[in-house]
């Protein structure tokens, strides 16, 4: 598993080493890098045993001890078909960027691979100050991509892309150092495991106020309406292979994100919001989806297709 992880950071370093004007060579050691990492998550799949409870593939190493901060990595049913998914479209992004990325070769693979790091940890990440970091590490590429190798309007649409998840990543972050505070007090010892944190005993109000925070952040990245408007922009003005990444993997962080974290840690405020977040789903899938039916460029129609 952590060579799974790991993979997409060795093959950054080795292009990082070499001089700028090897293309051809650029282009086939992230195609080769991209094919293992699938081959690797094809594996851990086929060994996934579906019927035991728990992490599987586990590593869990100390970080940062006083913090209760640990390298925790592992697979469970709900991030199983995720890496896979992610780890599938990694060769289909690297070898469909070949013809259509002519400038500037080394550092969009470069991005390439670091937002298939970022995306993979994110998934693997079983400590939320862990799962913070990669989260937030899969902005950068994906700022560059769109920003670099964008269309006519790709400032915009990279403005518009940071305004808005800067906004939902703030919200995180204070909702994370919230939640770890309130666990210490209840529990008596800092940890960000998520284990340890769904166990902590919050009270109703203390769930609120950490599911508004961590559902506003998560309906961002869905994106859920109202907060949808960042999506067309960037996947029109974002290069195709960005625009599959947004659509194949990005867009799934945020219902990720409430599967794993929104619900789990806040069982009563999911109780509570349960109508409210049910009523702006329908409206996002009828709303993305009459907004799919008028678009005449393709990208808009996977956008708006994406929200729905």
């Amino acid at each position: 598993l952590n060579l799974l992880l790991l993979l997409p950071v060795g093959t950054l370093v080795l292009l990082a080493l070499l001089p700028a004007n090897r293309d051809r060579l650029v282009r086939g050691l992230t195609l080769a890098s991209m094919l293992a990492q699938a081959g690797l998550a094809t594996l851990l799949y086929l060994h996934f045993d579906g019927s035991a409870p728990g992490l599987q593939f586990e590593t869990r190493v100390p970080w940062i001890a006083e913090w209760g901060v640990s390298y925790h990595i592992g697979m469970d049913g709900i991030n199983v078909l995720l890496v896979a998914l992610t780890a599938f479209l990694g060769p289909i992004v690297a070898a469909g960027s070949f013809s259509a990325i002519q400038r500037d070769v080394k550092l969009f693979y470069s991005m390439v691979l670091l937002i298939q790091f970022a995306m993979m940890g994110a998934f693997l990440a079983q400590d939320l100050f862990l799962f913070y970091i990669f989260w937030e590490t899969m902005l950068i590429p994906m700022f560059l991509m769109i920003g670099i190798w964008g269309g006519e309007r790709r400032i915009y649409a990279t403005i518009k892309f940071v305004l808005y998840t800067a906004f939902g990543s703030i919200l995180m972050l204070a909702a994370v150092i919230f939640l770890v505070l309130e666990s210490r007090a209840a529990g008596g010892t800092a940890s960000f495991a998520f284990a340890d944190l769904m166990q902590a005993p919050l009270s109703l109000r203390t769930q609120v106020w950490l599911f508004a925070a961590f559902a506003l952040s998560f309906a961002i990245k869905v994106p859920m309406v109202p907060l949808h408007t960042w999506l067309p922009d960037a996947h029109v003005e974002a290069p195709t292979t960005g625009s599959v990444i947004l659509a194949g993997v990005l867009l799934k962080m945020g219902t990720y994100g409430f599967m794993k974290l929104g619900f789990p840690l806040c069982p009563d405020a999911t109780r509570l919001f349960t109508p409210v977040l049910m009523t702006l789903s329908v409206v996002s899938i009828v709303y993305g989806a009459c907004l799919a039916l008028v678009q005449s460029d393709i990208k808009k129609i996977i956008a708006c297709s994406s929200i729905s």
